[in-house]
């Protein structure tokens, strides 16, 4: 059995080592001499003798490590703990803090933090939200996501907005790059260019992108690339999403719209501008094409993007909607039960 052990890829080396002791033992070499070749101390070899003689095979495997085990910290203590970190702060405080709690129950920060990762809270963490109150939430979800997963057949549907303030940013010193052990570095502190807007239409179907810049976002700028949108698809029916801006509802937008029939808005509902594909587009842009870069210009700025933009459109990538309008409407009802129910 113990030479079966030892010819086992797979068997730990620490019981392969045992194993190796008590062969050894048998052939009646010595115990100083076994701790030599095996890089043993006498008394290690002494015990695991020992260890076989009172259990056999047994004996040799490896036996529970003595020191503190979950259950060292009572039930009771747990869910103090718990109950503490789901209650308000101390006074003066914004949150509970891992020694905050150790000291309300008497234990150590190490302990707290193993017990609220196993509970899966994490009081430092916040996350922010909004409930849209809009009275037609419901109707104008349907209608978008209607748009998304069943769009209509000879009709192109376009996800509208406008990435407002992009600022052309230039930091004061130059950036140091990417080193091995050091991650790239720049300063605090820049310069400002001036500011660009663009506007945006993400084509659902396959990802393609049209797009406009401007020097500001009003509401003639948005009916100029809403032109622009319309002559890049001449002969098809245009569904468009977008949020409820000022400036993608006045006078001349409806003007326009009824001299264009076949060019439909669908608005999201207010606060949900999530709903609103283009907004994935644009988290993306953020950070592939504008996190820590430097422009020493507006132009810099608009070619950087420009060029982004071309990139994109060489192989665009379509986003894919999958949650159904019933199952969004469903949890803004939970949302909005627990705002009007939250106890403060």
């Amino acid at each position: 059995m113990l030479e079966t052990l030892i010819a086992r890829p797979s068997a730990p080396a620490g019981l392969v080592r045992r194993a190796r002791v008590i062969l050894l033992s048998a052939t009646g070499i010595g115990g100083v001499e076994i701790a030599a070749q095996l890089d043993l101390s006498p008394e290690a070899v002494s015990r695991i003798r020992r260890r076989f003689v009172q259990d056999g095979m047994d004996g040799l495997f490896d036996r529970p490590k003595s020191g503190r085990r979950d259950h060292a910290v009572p039930s009771e203590t747990i869910e103090q703990i718990v109950h503490l970190a789901l209650s308000p702060p101390p006074a003066g405080r914004s949150r509970w803090t891992t020694r905050l709690l150790a000291d309300a129950v008497g234990r150590t920060s190490g302990c707290v933090s193993d017990i609220l990762r196993a509970q899966g809270l994490k009081p430092h963490f916040v996350r922010t939200y909004k409930v849209s109150r809009d009275p037609a939430f419901a109707a104008k979800v349907t209608d978008v996501v209607g748009l998304y997963l069943h769009p209509p057949e000879h009709a192109i549907v376009l996800s509208v907005d406008e990435k407002t303030s992009i600022q052309a940013l230039e930091r004061t010193q130059p950036p140091l790059p990417l080193r091995e052990g050091r991650a790239v570095r720049h300063t605090h502190d820049y310069r400002r260019h001036g500011v660009l807007d663009l506007f945006a239409a993400l084509e659902v179907a396959t990802g393609k992108v049209t797009h406009a810049f401007s020097a500001s976002h009003t509401a003639a700028d948005f009916l100029r690339f809403m032109k622009k949108v319309a002559r890049t698809y001449p002969d098809r029916d245009l569904h468009v999403v977008l949020d409820n801006s000022s400036t993608h509802n006045t006078e001349d937008i409806r003007t326009w719209l009824r001299d264009h029939p076949r060019v439909h808005f669908h608005y999201t509902p207010t606060s949900a501008s999530w709903l609103n594909q283009i907004e994935g587009f644009f988290g993306i842009l953020a950070k592939q094409s504008l996190s820590v870069t430097d422009f020493p210009s507006k132009r810099a700025l608009l070619d950087h993007l420009g060029a982004y933009l071309r990139s994109w459109n060489q192989n665009p990538t379509p986003f894919e909607w999958t949650k159904p309008a019933r199952a969004i409407i469903k949890s803004h009802k939970r949302m909005l039960d627990r705002i009007s129910t939250a106890v403060h």
